[in-house]
Order: structure tokens, then sequence, then C-alpha cells
């Protein structure tokens, strides 16, 4: 988590800050990720995966490419997952739909 935020941390532009919207992981939580001047950590109530942007990424890929499948191999689980991807990132408009919020503007 600490070199994720170093690496979102030197591509702020100087004068400017990110908030950064969390769910309640342990490794979001923890006492031991360093504090950065233009970061601000916000982290969603605890229970609330409707809040959680990726969550409705997770959901889309499950309800449409990946449940209700048995795989044969660990191969066959990624390759099915890449395509899932590769789908979802190839639907136009499909992001901005599921994870835009009208109170999160830029």
């Amino acid at each position: 988590m600490l070199i994720h935020l170093e690496h979102i941390s030197a591509k702020i532009p100087p004068g400017r800050h990110a908030i950064l919207v969390l769910d309640q992981a342990g490794w979001h939580t923890t006492n031991k990720i360093k504090r950065f001047d233009n970061i601000t950590l916000l982290p969603l109530p605890p229970g609330s995966p409707e809040l959680n942007p990726v969550e409705q990424v997770w959901e889309w890929l499950k309800d449409r490419e990946l449940s209700n499948r048995v795989f044969k191999d660990e191969e066959e689980i990624i390759d099915c997952s890449c395509q899932a991807w590769n789908n979802f990132t190839d639907e136009k408009g499909v992001i901005q739909s599921l994870c835009s919020r009208s109170w999160a503007c830029l």
C-alpha cells in the first residue's frame, strides 16, 4: 500500500491534492501508512460496498462473465478473467457509468 501511495503522490502535479476513497481493508487502515502532504485518505463506512466504485466493476464482471461457471484449471480461470476484463474495458462508457458519482468531481 505504501509503494502504491508513493507512486500516486509522485504523479500528482505541484499545487494539486488527491483524495483517495478506500474501503476498510486492514492494509488501508493500518497506522504504518505514511501520510502524504498531497493525498488525503477517505475511508468508506464499514459495510458499504455500494459506495466503492470497484465493487461495481466486480459485480459487472461476475454478472456478465464469471459467475455460474466451472473452470477446469487455474490457467482457464486466468484466461477467462483476462477475457472478462478485456470485454469490460472494450464496452464504451461502462467504466464511467459504473464508477462515476455525482458527488465526486474533478
